[in-house]
């Protein structure tokens, strides 16, 4: 536990001061504190803080609170000298020369964690107004802001500077009132105090809680003040007394190390368990409060004996949690005796291994407190964990420098804060970029992401962000995610959301394009029957589809034939289970009707075909034909280009063509793939085909800015042969996508 000495800042006597500023100091630092209060008195004059405080008084009592703290010389230094660079455009190389480098490490430490008070004070007073209407949303910001504040810091002793500090401003507008001060306190109560109890620093958790609830409810304070009819010092004279007639008893039966300790409980805390329990005064028993720590379990029921026979227990008042622990696995008794006098007291009784446990573990004090429950963030709690290891093993070292290892150490630098325009803070993985940023706040900020401003200064999408950066993306008003985002090498994305997120909407949109390419054409075909009035839910229902979309996306993947529209529009009775890949012919036909590669001419025989060099048809694509001049019928893909063209120009020349029965011959596709360019890329590429027994034509590729882009020229024996080809293909290491051109 660590003590606090009340701040002499007021007073007039600067020697008695300093003399309690240089306490457990050497000659050499005791020196250097002194010249310290007056080189920093010479430049804070007569300035005065936002508060009205004097600048020099402000720094003269938080220094002294860190004197209660028990801290290092370079840590009062820094609070002496901490609104120096405020006045002095030079301060931190003065600094450094006169004080040191760990002592000016600290003030820029301070510095930067200054620059969240608008944006800290801004929340608070936002969750004040909204906090009603979205509670969760509200605990979890002002959780991400106490995060925040703590990963700010390289060095711990910062965050103690800051709780001193404002532990010093609530003193100040203890004796003079202000409009400022109810904001303060709320501020205090949010972010302050809840940061110095999960660091351990009672004592000033329990000043920071009751000057704040003493400032936003001052009539509440004063009943609970005059309920308990005593004085602090009263009280703490009540538990000492306890402690000395249990410690008496204990010993008399044997247990001679027990560990007593107790401390009364501040008003603030009196209130909120009245608040929670919805009880009266009367009704709480830990006013005062007695922890009994030994070393056996049994040595615990023991004691409660020994507890119970000396006072007289409350009924319904005791709790065994060793028999029956929390569902975090806290394990004590707990107990509550009216004393001779009338007055309550609870008593808490557990071993030492339950009591590092409770204090370290998953059922630590500041949780059980705060009302959370064991969650994910176990890595922030072993951190806080530590840090309240070392500001209680710092009492027992005497070398300060290897403290302060340890607590650079313990850093919490797993996790970075940035902030909005509008000061919400986000937390993000280190390593994030602002397109992670981006996709964090809303997925289609994401989308839209075109560049970004940090604090101000356009930077590269790439760049890595920093704990305590604002950040401002530029979007577009519309359009989508840059494929290279997906390229690990280039750095844009580092969570796995963020990657998640632009892969979904690569997916949606291949999707959508399936459905435009499907629905253009079914209406084509549709258009050339005559029959566009057709009901497409019912079409979809005859070919054995539950909605016009699936219907449309099985054409766009030549799932769906041109002849299996047909046959659902005039009404055959054919089974769709009888679909296959190669269609059924329209009318019987000898062996002579069916020209090369198997294509039929319907209603004449015996023409001359082949097949495009643009679309490059295979069964089953739906194909047509173009009457070409002295070169017979030129097969088309139903939805090539060129032959949309040459449809405008001649309708009169097209002619319908289908797959004939006997298609086992050899057809050569374009196939696109796409890739993160690497050494053996095109090697392992060129495997699959050889697996596959695919020949390979013609092959170009080009790289760019560590994207390939390769077209390959290949002979197949069917569609089916070539999405085989292609899934295989997708599944080798760095391709991003496989299709046919």
């Amino acid at each position: 536990m660590v003590s606090v000495v009340h701040s002499v800042a007021a007073q007039s006597d600067l020697e008695h001061s300093l003399q309690t500023l240089t306490e457990g100091l050497s000659a050499d630092e005791a020196e250097r504190i002194r010249q310290a209060a007056a080189f920093a008195q010479s430049v804070y004059a007569e300035h005065t803080l936002g508060s009205g405080e004097g600048v020099w008084s402000h720094a003269l009592g938080m220094a002294i609170v860190l004197v209660g703290l028990k801290l290092d010389a370079d840590s009062r230094l820094a609070a002496l000298l901490f609104a120096v660079p405020s006045y002095d455009e030079h301060a931190q190389t003065r600094i450094e020369e006169r004080f040191g480098h760990a002592a000016a490490h600290l003030v820029s430490g301070i510095s930067r964690l200054n620059r969240l008070r608008p944006i800290t004070r801004g929340f608070v007073a936002h969750s004040v107004e909204s906090g009603e209407q979205k509670p969760q949303e509200m605990k979890a910001q002002v959780e991400v802001l106490r995060k925040m504040l703590l990963a700010m810091v390289e060095d711990i002793r910062v965050v103690l500077l800051r709780l001193a500090s404002r532990t010093q401003t609530l003193r100040y507008y203890a004796g003079v009132p202000d409009e400022l001060r109810a904001q303060v306190a709320r501020e205090t109560l949010e972010l302050y105090s809840p940061l110095a109890n999960r660091l351990g620093v009672w004592e000033l958790k329990w000043e920071l809680e009751d000057l704040s609830f003493r400032f936003l409810h001052p009539d509440i304070y004063k009943k609970i003040a005059k309920q308990l009819d005593e004085k602090r010092t009263e009280r703490e004279q009540f538990i000492a007394d306890a402690i000395v007639r249990l410690r008496d008893e204990l010993a008399g039966t044997g247990i001679t190390n027990a560990e007593i300790y107790g401390r009364p409980k501040h008003i603030y805390s009196i209130w909120n368990k009245m608040r929670k329990k919805d009880v009266e005064f009367s009704e709480v028993y830990d006013v005062r409060a007695l922890r009994v720590i030994v070393d056996e379990v049994k040595d615990c029921y023991t004691a409660l004996g020994i507890v119970h026979n000396i006072w007289t227990p409350i009924p319904k008042e005791f709790d065994d949690y060793i028999s029956n622990p929390k569902g975090n696995h806290y394990r004590s008794l707990h107990t509550a005796v009216h004393c001779p006098d009338g007055r309550a007291l609870e008593v808490q009784i557990r071993t030492r291994e339950m009591h590092r446990h409770a204090e370290l573990g998953i059922a630590a004090h500041w949780r059980y407190k705060e009302g959370s429950k064991h969650s994910s963030e176990d890595n922030y709690d072993e951190k806080i964990a530590w840090l309240r290891q070392l500001l209680t093993w710092k009492d027992e070292v005497a070398d300060s420098s290897d403290w302060v290892k340890h607590y650079k150490e313990a850093a919490l630098d797993e996790t970075i804060y940035v902030m909005t325009p509008q000061g919400r803070v986000v937390d993000l993985p280190r390593g994030s970029t602002p397109v992670d940023f981006a996709y964090r706040v809303h997925t289609d900020l994401g989308h839209r992401c075109r560049g970004a401003k940090v604090d101000g200064a356009l930077v590269p999408l790439n760049t890595q962000l920093e704990t305590g950066q604002r950040v401002e993306i530029v979007v577009a008003k519309q359009g989508g995610p840059s494929r290279d985002w997906l390229n690990p090498t280039l750095g844009y994305l580092f969570t796995h959301r963020a990657r998640a997120k632009a892969r979904q909407w690569f997916s949606t949109l291949a999707l959508e394009e399936s459905l435009a390419e499907g629905r253009a054409i079914v209406s084509r075909e549709l258009q050339r029957m005559g029959q566009s009035g057709t009901n497409l839910e019912e079409l979809a229902g005859k070919l054995g589809f539950a909605k016009s979309d699936d219907m449309y996306i099985a054409a766009a993947r030549n799932e769906l034939g041109t002849r299996q529209l047909q046959v659902a529009v005039r009404g055959s009775d054919m089974p769709v289970e009888e679909r296959v890949a190669v269609e059924p012919q329209a009318r019987k036909r000898k062996a002579s009707d069916e020209a090369e590669k198997g294509i039929l001419i319907v209603g004449v025989d015996k023409l001359l075909t082949q097949l495009a060099g643009c679309c490059k048809p295979a069964p089953p694509d739906p194909i047509l034909g173009f009457v070409t001049r002295g070169k017979g019928v030129s097969i088309h893909r139903a939805d090539c280009s060129n032959f949309a063209n040459m449809e405008a120009m001649h309708p009169e020349r097209v002619i319908e063509t289908e797959w004939g029965g006997q298609t086992d011959g050899i057809f050569a596709v374009d196939i696109v793939v796409d890739a993160h360019d690497r050494q053996g890329l095109l090697r392992d590429i060129s495997e699959v085909f050889a697996r596959e027994k695919i020949n390979v034509i013609a092959v170009n590729t080009q790289s760019k800015q560590g994207t390939a882009h390769m077209g390959f020229t290949a002979e197949i024996h069917n569609v089916q042969q070539l999405k085989r080809t292609l899934a295989l293909i997708h599944e080798v290491q760095g391709v991003v996508g496989a299709r046919r051109a």
